[in-house]
């Protein structure tokens, strides 16, 4: 899904803002890219990149598509699920650093997406199973949290735009297009 969405970035829309404030479309995808990279170390028991910075390389996609790579080489893993890996979140089994990264990817494939005026329809069961991730325990909101305040839905809204209001994005007007992106 994500890399459908970045496959369709076009050069002049990487300095786009995003609905994550503190990146343009470029710097969120690098963020992607960084955190592929360092989930992916978590698991081999290094730390990956301390910073996004210089991650992404001039092929947006190329980068992001060679970073999932290796974090699904990486989650592939035998008895991955089974270890216990300290998280963002602390201690927690394989299928905690699975369910926080395809948390991060949904959401922010919808920022991207939003961005640079794709489709806003994302994969229903990614949507439904972050929607459910993010509603199991409170999540961390404002100044010192990666989420804002929820915010208001539009009438007609899709789940993947009531997702990112739940995340603390602003959601424009409903979208009017057929289909939504899978991956």
């Amino acid at each position: 899904m994500a890399a459908d969405v970045i496959a369709c970035v076009r050069p002049d829309q990487l300095g786009n803002a995003t609905p994550c404030t503190e990146w343009d479309v470029r710097a969120l995808i690098s963020h992607l890219v960084g955190g592929n990279l360092r989930f992916a170390a978590m698991v081999a028991g290094g730390h990956g990149p301390g910073s996004d910075e210089g991650v992404l390389g001039d092929e947006p996609l190329a980068g992001f598509l060679d970073s999932f790579g290796g974090l699904c080489a990486a989650f592939d893993r035998e008895g991955f699920l089974d270890e216990v890996f300290s998280t963002p979140l602390g201690e927690g089994p394989g299928e905690l650093l699975v369910a926080l990264r395809i948390t991060e990817l949904t959401i922010h494939t919808w920022d991207v997406a939003a961005a640079t005026g794709q489709s806003r329809r994302l994969d229903p069961g990614l949507v439904a199973f972050t929607d459910g991730v993010l509603r199991s325990r409170p999540i961390p909101r404002g100044i010192n949290g990666p989420f804002a305040a929820e915010q208001p839905v539009p009438a007609g809204a899709t789940a993947a735009d009531r997702l990112a209001a739940f995340a603390g994005r602003p959601v424009p007007a409903r979208q009017d297009e057929p289909g939504h992106v899978t991956g």
